[in-house]
């Protein structure tokens, strides 16, 4: 979830309602063209496919890397050349990434060709976040409760009608990340402190409440069946029954908690300005670290042994993976 996710919300929130379908420009995609700097583009969001690593970022760039991310190539081919803000994998060939302009493209090929399978030119409603829990079922979910759902791998893709939120007329909170236990329930965070949560594999949803009423930009679950989310000013929360109830973790970190990944154990999350935190899933408290370089960290995913790879906005670091 991501610095210019963040700074592109915000701009978006303070415009109020978009134009009408019928004033807004025609906009067609254009292919993502080759860049002589793309090794150091603002990268948004990286996911492993097999030993290979697929980080996506601004401009439409795609870049892989077969040797547990120290170096990278661009793509041979993508279908747009905006700006790509998740991605995710079902296997290790077939993947999906999602964008401005409610962009959906997708991969068989583990990340060198894509196709693009959605895109809407009447109004810039980004998509933040996708996942698949197998090659034919997947979401993605994005701004002002843009939420879609494909069961034939992304050749048609269906709105998802969500229930109002306790006290609101409508469905129109943003949704940040959607990601699954890989048991059949899923999970999406999103505005004022909210965890939307279906336990039946998606056909019905309930709104969860940390007590923060700040936005939650990421989340996931670990092996140990604990829930950490984390959001605006490094608020980070955990559930320990499904999303029924949640506790604040406390750490040192005051910048927004735009990634969270589970590696031997320990949970870590990436923040902005160089911010790092990371504890067992039940620790009482999140340590803090700070890269050195102390840029905006997007993402994070697991890279060779011992080593995480971060996306940041001027491309991407190795790094060690913390310890417990």
């Amino acid at each position: 979830m991501r610095f210019m996710l963040l700074a592109v919300l915000a701009v978006m929130l303070s415009l109020g309602p978009v134009a009408d379908a019928a004033e807004a420009p025609e906009l067609k995609p254009s292919p993502a063209r080759r860049w002589a700097n793309a090794a150091s583009a603002m990268m948004l969001g990286a996911a492993r496919t097999g030993e290979r690593i697929v980080a996506i970022g601004e401009h439409g760039i795609v870049m892989l890397s077969d040797d547990g991310g120290t170096t990278f190539r661009q793509a041979q081919s993508v279908p747009v050349s905006t700006t790509l803000t998740a991605v995710a994998f079902a296997d290790d060939r077939r993947g999906w990434a999602v964008g401005h302009w409610g962009a959906i493209i997708a991969t068989e090929d583990g990340g060198e060709t894509w196709r693009l399978q959605r895109s809407d030119a009447t109004v810039d409603q980004p998509l933040f976040s996708v996942t698949f829990t197998s090659p034919a079922e997947g979401w993605a979910v994005g701004l002002w409760s843009l939420f879609l759902h494909t069961t034939d791998g992304g050749a048609t893709w269906v709105p998802v009608t969500l229930p109002p939120p306790p006290g609101s007329g409508k469905a129109d909170r943003n949704l940040t990340q959607v990601f699954s236990d890989g048991k059949g329930a899923l999970y999406v965070t999103a505005e004022l402190g909210s965890v939307l949560r279906s336990g039946d594999g998606g056909k019905t949803w309930s709104y969860g409440d940390t007590g923060y009423r700040g936005t939650l930009w990421t989340g996931m679950v670990a092996s140990t069946g604990t829930i950490v989310v984390g959001g605006l000013n490094g608020r980070l929360f955990r559930s320990a029954d499904n999303g029924t109830t949640w506790s604040r973790i406390p750490s040192e970190v005051a910048e927004s908690i735009t990634a969270l990944i589970e590696i031997n154990g320990v949970v870590v999350g990436s923040a902005l300005s160089g911010a790092m935190v990371h504890g067992l899933p039940e620790a009482p408290r999140f340590a803090t670290q700070i890269q050195p370089e102390k840029r905006d960290i997007t993402g994070l995913v697991r890279a060779a042994p011992g080593r995480l790879l971060l996306t940041t906005v001027q491309g991407t670091v190795l790094i060690d993976a913390p310890k417990p």
